[in-house]
């Protein structure tokens, strides 16, 4: 499932990085704690920064591509930046985990990538204002066939391919289509895209989750015969599954 990507200068010169569509209220109410600056020192993938103070930071939010590297050098390599912090101080390998901003800009570096098409949004962000902006620079990159969604292999999965979803094992995908039915078995809320539950794709929400999205607007037990669109990281049980256990996982479909 990987694609190669335009190249982050010659988008530059066209005038191809778009700003995220979003209200100067919009971007203030993304505000997150200001965790200092620091200076960029290399680029060891497409969303890890090694900093000149020693530290490595991982970008917050966002999947990437092994093409993302020269999109985020592009818009970081060499620079000072402001680091902004979502969730816990550091991941299971050390890595600083925050926002990255650069001089004198209000876009994140992850607005950027994703905006480019250089990067789609992880399944969870930890912040609602934060994730509507992003979900909204991903939306206008995937219309306008931007960089990795110019790729058909990056396109949102249809349920009913149950040997394609299957392939994308232990990846992250998009996957798009109505849910068939809901129903509950013990701890889980099972989100059915196929009559045959054991073989056919299927989203679960562990039941305690139930009041956080219904808080976000997604009701799991509302979701019958909605289409919908779910990322998140390929399992296969019975069948191919994706556990949803944050709302910004599940986005209604026009």
């Amino acid at each position: 499932m990987k694609g190669l990507l335009p190249n982050p200068a010659s988008m530059l010169a066209a005038g191809f990085l778009p700003l995220l569509a979003c209200s100067a209220a919009g971007q203030a109410s993304c505000k997150l704690a200001d965790i200092g600056t620091a200076t960029v020192s290399g680029i060891r993938d497409g969303r890890t920064l090694l900093l000149a103070d020693g530290r490595e930071l991982r970008l917050a939010a966002i999947e990437v591509t092994d093409s993302s590297r020269d999109a985020l050098q592009q818009l970081a390599g060499g620079h000072g930046v402001r680091l902004e912090q979502l969730g816990g101080t550091a991941d299971r390998y050390g890595r600083v985990v925050a926002f990255v901003y650069t001089e004198n800009t209000e876009q994140s570096v992850q607005q950027a990538m994703v905006a480019q098409g250089q990067a789609r949004v992880s399944a969870r962000i930890g912040n609602k204002a934060c994730a509507e902006m992003l979900f909204a620079a991903e939306k206008a990159a995937r219309r306008a066939r931007r960089g990795l969604w110019a790729d058909p292999n990056f396109a949102p999965l249809r349920p009913e391919n149950v040997t394609r979803i299957g392939a994308a094992r232990g990846q992250f995908a998009l996957v798009e289509g109505k849910v068939l039915s809901v129903r509950e078995s013990g701890a889980t809320i099972y989100l059915n895209f196929g009559r045959r539950w054991t073989k056919d794709f299927t989203v679960t929400i562990l039941k305690r989750h139930r009041r956080e999205f219904a808080a976000a607007g997604i009701d799991p037990k509302q979701l019958e015969g909605r289409p919908v669109r779910v990322r998140g990281w390929i399992e296969q049980r019975n069948g191919p599954v994706i556990e949803a256990d944050a709302p910004e996982q599940i986005e209604l479909v026009e």
